[in-house]
């Protein structure tokens, strides 16, 4: 059975607010952040076919991408490239080697490669248009986090290692009687928050912590920052304790 997956393009919009700058070699003050919808998943997807007048039925959109997904996982591990749409992938093996080794160098692992597709690029570029709506983190703001061991954004914390967090407003201070609620810590689903002992880089817009030891390899983290300076007047201390919270979840990894 052939599955339609055409629909009339459409000109979308989407809204933006502005946030502070957080990148070393930014020139101006602000970028431009998408205000996004719920998080959806397969089945999230496969329920918004009527909205877009895409005619196969959602049970249908939702086993094939369930279906699709398995494939595409079996196949790349079996270091197929995958070229579809959406996007393409290629296996990537990491380490310097002297060509008579038998495995992969000491602790690497095959790593993926993913980038969206031309197509898909192209329908973005030409169909959404941007509606800017104020500021968002005058409150603060967690960024991203880089994990310096595996290059990877808003993925993953390896334990043990450097994890640079960017944003606005980061710098941990507090009063003696706070002191100790302050600091950065991974936050799982359940369960208490793990506090980050070790912050080597303490400033506004960068924070760079030691993963700790306590987190559980392969568990998913949100970073939370408690503060008591001001994310606008350098060293200022406020009277109440500030609260950011990451959109993102690190994934934990030895």
């Amino acid at each position: 059975m052939a599955i339609d997956f055409t629909v009339k393009d459409l000109i979308h919009k989407i809204i933006a607010k502005f946030i502070h700058a957080y990148l070393p070699d930014a020139k101006k003050p602000y970028y431009l952040k998408a205000v996004f919808e719920t998080k959806l998943d397969i089945h999230g997807l496969a329920s918004k076919a009527d909205v877009y007048n895409i005619e196969t039925s959602p049970k249908v959109i939702e086993e094939g991408l369930e279906a699709a997904c398995r494939l595409i996982y079996y196949l790349t591990a079996d270091g197929y490239q995958i070229d579809i749409p959406i996007f393409n992938t290629r296996v990537r093996l990491p380490g310097e080697y002297e060509g008579a080794e038998t495995g992969l160098a000491a602790g690497m692992k095959p790593a993926i490669r993913m980038r969206p597709a031309k197509a898909f690029r192209e329908y973005i570029e030409r169909n959404v248009r941007v509606l800017i709506d104020g500021v968002e983190g005058e409150n603060g703001l967690i960024a991203e986090a880089l994990d310096e061991q595996t290059g990877e954004i808003d993925e993953a914390a390896t334990i043990g290692n450097v994890l640079t967090i960017r944003g606005y407003g980061l710098k941990i201070e507090s009063d003696p009687e706070h002191e100790a609620r302050m600091g950065v810590f991974f936050q799982p689903a359940s369960g208490l928050p793990i506090k980050a002992e070790v912050v080597p880089v303490n400033e506004p817009k960068t924070l760079k912590v030691i993963v700790p030891a306590a987190l559980t390899a392969g568990t998913e983290y949100y970073l939370r920052i408690f503060t008591m300076s001001s994310p606008r007047k350098g060293g200022y201390i406020l009277k109440e304790v500030r609260d950011m919270k990451s959109e993102f979840k690190l994934t934990a990894q030895a």
